[in-house]
């Protein structure tokens, strides 16, 4: 038996609170009603639930995970084909959170299958778990709410999350090498600084020899690292921690988000990636009959990135006092190239604005894969490149004197 706390309406209208012991919340809805009251709001108690059980040390650890991201695309795929086989929302929740069987996932989904009982939209209720639903997943929701096609939006959220997490492990596989590269490197040069310079340098101070400028730069280094290591090693923990929790603040984020669209590869990418959300998107809101205006509200939440966002914010409203959308949104020329706005405002004309919007975020999401292709390709000879620059200029620096020796010598 568990303890649930109710807010009702009465018979004379007034709000009543109190507290109800049953077995779950539809024998608590029973009880409340043949109270004569009409429940508003239901929460079970955990305090009471704590003072009557207490957890257990793997509980609580469960308690403090997250959900992962396999979690969260299995949660999606599968309440997306259960939606799809006309099985309702509530019922398909409960399924879900009953055959969970990670229980950090069990309790997240019960949550979000409670909060959705008491007449919360799922949308709502994902967004009051921000940790485990980002904003791009709770807008793609409330657009499939919207336009009653959640199952169609849940497959498409599903198929999103899979091909992040493809693209991730192929950017992971491909920088494994250089990453240990990276860290053998560091390696060889703190024992270096630390071990072999100040020998070396040593050597050429009883010749008298006057170093060349890299060789001095490189001994003054070994000196900093060698008196001041562990101040230098906690300024810069303290200094990243510090501009971490400044890109964390909405002025930090927004600075963060125009920097990765201002830079040479990452920046159209994100671009592109985002402009084929949007438009697949807004395509498939118009398609099921939601009107401009609406879509492009729910759209834009979608895009990602909020410098992006402010842009279509600005089109939007100009959308609003009668423009058409494709000159509208010619001052987001970093989302739609020229292109596709010609595209978008010829689709406008003849009247099959949601099947071009969908056709051109499959064009552009087939040339995104290429792009990113080539982009995890190049990043590993480039690693490589650096790491041999830098291990090339700290290996020239400890040889050029090597060759002025023997004139000191005689």
């Amino acid at each position: 038996m568990a303890l649930f706390l109710y807010r009702a309406i009465q018979l004379d209208g007034t709000v009543a609170e109190g507290k109800v012991e049953a077995g779950g919340r539809q024998e608590a809805f029973r009880q409340i009603e043949g109270r004569g009251l009409k429940p508003i709001k239901l929460s079970e108690d955990s305090i009471g639930q704590a003072a009557t059980e207490k957890p257990s040390e793997s509980q609580v650890l469960w308690k403090a995970a997250k959900v992962s991201g396999k979690m969260l695309e299995n949660f999606t795929r599968l309440l997306s084909s259960l939606l799809a086989a006309g099985i309702p929302l509530s019922r398909a929740l409960v399924i879900l959170y009953k055959e969970a069987t990670a229980p950090v996932a069990k309790e997240k989904w019960k949550e979000i299958h409670d909060l959705v009982i008491d007449g919360m939209s799922l949308a709502d209720a994902m967004a009051k778990s921000p940790d485990t639903f980002p904003r791009v997943y709770v807008a793609m929701v409330q657009a499939g709410e919207t336009g009653g096609f959640l199952d169609l939006v849940l497959a498409q959220i599903a198929d999103f999350q899979a091909r992040e997490k493809e693209l991730r492990s192929k950017v992971m596989t491909a920088m494994l090498y250089p990453t240990i590269l990276l860290v053998l490197a560091l390696g060889v040069l703190i024992f270096l600084l630390v071990f072999f310079i100040p020998r070396f340098q040593a050597i050429f101070t009883g010749f008298g020899a006057a170093l060349p400028l890299l060789t001095r730069a490189i001994v003054a280094v070994s000196e900093v690292v060698r008196s001041y290591g562990l101040l230098v090693a906690m300024g810069l923990a303290i200094t990243a921690y510090l501009i971490r929790n400044w890109f964390m603040s909405e002025q930090g984020r927004r600075a963060w988000e125009r920097l990765i669209l201002r830079a040479p590869i990452v920046g159209p990418l994100n671009a592109e990636f985002a402009m084929a959300r949007f438009c697949r998107m807004l395509g498939t809101l118009l398609a099921a009959g939601v009107p401009l205006i609406n879509g492009l509200n729910v759209a834009r939440k979608s895009i990602g990135n909020q410098i992006l966002v402010d842009a279509v914010s600005y089109s939007i409203e100009r959308v609003k006092e009668g423009a058409q959308l494709g000159a509208s949104l010619a001052g987001c020329r970093d989302l739609f190239t020229g292109s596709v706005l010609e595209m978008i405002a010829v689709a406008e004309e003849s009247g099959r604005l949601d099947q071009e919007l969908i056709r051109l975020a499959n064009v552009t999401e087939g040339d995104l894969d290429r792009q990113l292709k080539t982009a995890v390709a190049f990043a590993e000879p480039l690693m490589l490149f650096l790491i041999a620059g830098f291990i090339g200029t700290i290996f020239i620096g400890m040889v050029i004197p090597i060759f002025t020796i023997q004139d000191y010598i005689k």
